[in-house]
């Protein structure tokens, strides 16, 4: 079977219609990982017993395994451990386990930016009055965002690639709906590739976006 590239050009719309669904699940699973990383970066920073050990376990196991594998056990583990879980959907299971494991990686990017952060700020912010949250918000935080901005833009790019393993779950986001279309014309490599195209779109607009943000924070790109 030749390749066919006006299939392939009629199944690209069809496909786009379902981005909203794969950048929505970007956006929450990063926005709920960058809350976890900080978390754990906090944590593993300030060593407080308990949640260091804590912390550095889950960052162990989320870096340490693979993604597909967590999804799994969230998907069908949870529901059988815990009956709360029992109404869990593919999208909420993806949600959970991307932004868990991408949070792992971002935990390691906070720490070494708050780590970067001189210590004797700390004792200059004090000496004026201010107290923790007051330093951490206009001290600590605008330097370590500045410092961050490069490999958070990297880990945005991989939830993204991510969020394609969703379709494993049952999810019908990009490569979900390829699949479909797929199995019933048999135009299996049409389908991907269009899959592909999208994909690489996107990351060349988000990494435009990035490149310009790190710009503007005067951060070297790369």
């Amino acid at each position: 079977m030749s390749f066919d590239l006006g299939y392939m050009l009629t199944v690209l719309p069809k496909l786009l219609n379902y981005v909203y669904l794969t950048l929505g699940l970007t956006i929450l699973s990063y926005a709920l990982g960058c809350l976890f990383g900080l978390a754990a970066a906090i944590a593993t920073t300030y060593r407080t017993a308990v949640l260091d050990r804590l912390a550095r376990l889950y960052i162990s196991f989320f870096r340490g395994t693979p993604l597909l594998v967590q999804l799994f056990i969230i998907y069908f583990g949870l529901p059988q451990l815990f009956p709360a879980f029992g109404s869990l959907t593919a999208y909420w299971a993806a949600v959970i386990g991307i932004s868990l494991n991408s949070g792992a990686y971002l935990s390691e990017t906070f720490r070494a930016a708050i780590l970067s952060v001189d210590r004797g700020q700390w004792d200059a912010l004090h000496s004026i009055g201010m107290n923790g949250w007051q330093g951490w918000r206009r001290i600590v935080l605008p330097q370590a965002a500045r410092i961050a901005v490069p490999s958070m833009g990297n880990v945005w790019i991989s939830v993204l690639k991510e969020t394609s393993l969703a379709f494993t779950l049952g999810l019908g986001e990009v490569l979900g709906q390829a699949k479909i279309l797929a199995g019933s014309s048999f135009r299996f490599f049409e389908c991907y590739l269009a899959v592909a195209l999208i994909y690489w779109a996107i990351t060349i607009l988000f990494g435009t976006l990035q490149h310009r943000v790190e710009k503007a924070m005067n951060v070297p790109y790369r």
